[in-house]
């Protein structure tokens, strides 16, 4: 299964015509297979539960105060969902009344959902990422990393899930594959963080479900402007 990176402007048919794709290893393609068969019939839980709406919840409703100030900090009108699940975006009821997009004081929203087969990225000014990252076959952590800091022009906001999940894969393994320190997906991105010094990043960890553990927002161009080596952020 290739991820095509593509010009929105193509019309769909021509879209496997263009040679730049995202590749993933095979056991990261089957992964995906395995999530399209969650989206669409559900999956069984560690104490036997049977759920149907996979993936629904919209993560970032957790902290959306503290994204919606740092949206304003950086003047975020465009917005790509990488990994979006179920999230709708453009529905009421997000807050009150309010759609997400209305909430945040977006122009745009794109989303993206292998999954589910919505491919609609394009260079944004933030790119967002709620447990996705801890999804990802290990060996494919760089190369997706990669792809969403080739999107963002401003920001990049990323939630990972530090513990075991729930939800278990059809196989029966846990559907959080790659279980990682806070600190270790620190280190992951610093090093893709510094190929796009622009991009500020917000990384917010999870070591349980109910706790957030937020690194100081950091980039490549503030390290390199710091009058120190040592770099603790």
């Amino acid at each position: 299964m290739e991820f095509a990176r593509f010009d929105f402007c193509t019309k769909p048919k021509d879209i496997r015509k263009q040679m730049n794709y995202l590749s993933l290893s095979d056991k990261g393609q089957r992964l995906v297979k395995m999530y399209s068969q969650m989206a669409e019939k559900g999956y069984t839980t560690n104490t036997g539960e049977d759920v149907k709406a996979a993936y629904n919840s919209f993560e970032l409703r957790k902290i959306r105060d503290v994204i919606r100030n740092k949206f304003t900090q950086y003047e975020i009108k465009t917005v790509l969902d990488y990994g979006c699940g179920g999230s709708d975006w453009n529905t009421p009821g997000f807050e009150r009344e309010l759609s997400a997009a209305e909430f945040f004081n977006l122009a745009k929203v794109h989303r993206y959902e292998p999954a589910r087969e919505i491919d609609e990225r394009t260079s944004v000014d933030c790119v967002v990422c709620f447990d996705v990252l801890e999804h990802i076959f290990v060996s494919d952590v760089g190369t997706v990393l990669r792809d969403i800091f080739s999107y963002a022009k401003k920001l990049v906001v990323l939630n990972v899930a530090c513990y075991r999940a729930n939800a278990l894969l059809p196989n029966g393994e846990n559907a959080h594959i790659t279980v990682r320190t806070p600190h270790w997906w620190k280190g992951a991105i610093d090093l893709i963080s510094a190929e796009h010094p622009s991009v500020s990043v917000d990384l917010i960890c999870s070591p349980n479900y109910n706790r957030m553990q937020a690194f100081p927002t950091f980039s490549d161009e503030q390290r390199q402007a710091d009058g120190r080596f040592c770099i603790s952020y």
